[in-house]
């Protein structure tokens, strides 16, 4: 397979040739505009998201009444469609000057070439959250605003009342302690005490689950070579992980007949949901004092959770990058960022952002989920490979959930994973 073939998640077809004369017609990155001003465009997922875009809307307002030698123009696209146009505007060198991307992708997009070293101040990429910051060989090709972070949502109360020991950041529950609460929950009447989003599809299952695995010391790949998943997505953590995942489905602990979101929880139809920040706020709603907001539990080698969410960088193509990181470097100004953290309902990037939040400031309801995300965040493996490991652990995860051999399972998913990383010459490591 040559480099070229395999440059995004999604092949360019004839059906995205619509998608491809938009960009076409949107993608002029550095044009003239008025009184000689240069244009630059930016592109979004946000398509859908008022909240989100608000902000957007005035930062670039903001910036393009700062001075007068740049003008930023945004479009917004829906983000199941996101990708695609990137993918064609990259193929017909239209690519807007900024765009937006989610954080684990952002390897395989500098691998790729559609963008370049962001080159931002020290001073501000050094403030935000690791998780915040996109990189690939060590290098900085892009920088967000913010993270999101998971947790065990529980009632106290219902805990206490079975006498389950609450657990802290620095004693969470171990395996066995998790295992016996479950079984515990199940016979005080929860059918299927915890949820944890099986029902869900894409990207949630390497997000939510990949940090189980990693947390009883397997992972999706080698990431001291990023040249190989063997040994570790394939390794005996990996496989006394992925028996117990099988085990609790198989005793109805947990199940993927549920709808996303957190209702079951909110509802009372679940004890505890393995959920996000983002659905918060419903819960607090709900639950009000009642709500325990608590780490995953540690299997082996201390509690992970996934890192690193939609970022933004400056494509290669872009004939202005000094007006583009101008307008980022103004982008990250503490109340834009706290903004959209509490628009969101995601974690601010930056220690001045937080102070300010309303979410997540000091004694702020929504502050543990900082704490999770500065303790125990990881993310997901910088490497160019990603978008193939993320859907060969998806359809792996979801074979051994309906009972598939585990261990040959796991060889077959390293197999695929190691040979698209072979095909593709290592992507450069």
């Amino acid at each position: 397979m040559s480099r070229k073939s395999s440059l995004a998640m999604v092949a360019i077809t004839t059906a995205m040739a619509t998608t491809l004369m938009a960009c076409q017609r949107a993608g002029q990155n550095d044009d003239q505009g008025a009184e000689g001003t240069s244009t630059l465009t930016m592109w979004t997922h946000s398509a859908g998201n008022p909240a989100e875009l608000e902000v957007y809307e005035q930062i670039i307002r903001d910036f393009n009444e700062s001075q007068d030698q740049y003008v930023v123009e945004m479009e917004s696209f829906p983000q199941g469609a996101y990708n695609d146009a990137i993918v064609a505007g990259a193929a017909a060198g239209d690519l807007p000057c900024l765009l937006d991307m989610d954080g684990p992708i952002v390897p395989n997009w500098a691998w790729a070439g559609y963008i370049q070293q962001l080159d931002l101040p020290p001073e501000i990429t050094d403030r935000l959250l690791p998780t915040a910051v996109g990189t690939y060989k060590d290098e900085i090709y892009s920088a967000g605003y913010w993270d999101a972070a998971l947790a065990i949502f529980a009632r106290e109360s219902v805990l206490s009342d079975n006498g389950i020991r609450i657990p802290t950041n620095e004693e969470p529950w171990t395996q066995q302690e998790f295992d016996d609460a479950l079984v515990t929950l199940q016979g005080a009447g929860y059918e299927t005490p915890l949820d944890i989003g099986a029902e869900d599809t894409g990207e949630w299952w390497s997000y939510a689950y990949s940090p189980l695995l990693q947390s009883a010391g397997g992972d999706l790949i080698d990431r001291d070579t990023m040249l190989s998943a063997d040994g570790r997505l394939n390794g005996d953590a990996a496989v006394e992980f992925f028996t117990w995942f099988q085990d609790l489905f198989a005793r109805g602990l947990t199940s993927d007949s549920g709808t996303i979101g957190n209702e079951e929880f909110n509802n009372d139809e679940v004890a505890m949901s393995y959920t996000g920040v983002w659905n918060a706020l419903d819960s607090l709603e709900t639950v009000g004092d009642d709500l325990l907001i608590l780490p995953p539990p540690d299997l082996g080698e201390g509690p992970v959770i996934g890192g690193a969410s939609w970022q933004w960088g400056i494509s290669a193509e872009c004939d202005a990058p000094d007006g583009a990181r101008e307008y980022l470097e103004f982008s990250f100004k503490p109340e834009y960022l706290a903004s959209f953290s509490d628009r969101q309902v995601v974690i601010p990037a930056t220690e001045e952002a937080t102070e300010i939040s309303e979410y997540f400031s000091e004694g702020a309801p929504l502050e543990p989920f900082l704490t999770l995300s500065e303790m125990f965040a990881l993310e997901r493996p910088p490497t160019p490979a990603y978008p193939v490991i993320s859907n060969v652990f998806e359809k792996s995860a979801k074979e051994i959930m309906n009972g598939a051999d585990v261990q040959g399972t796991l060889d077959q998913a390293v197999r695929e994973i190691d040979t698209n990383i072979e095909n593709n010459d290592g992507y450069g490591f």
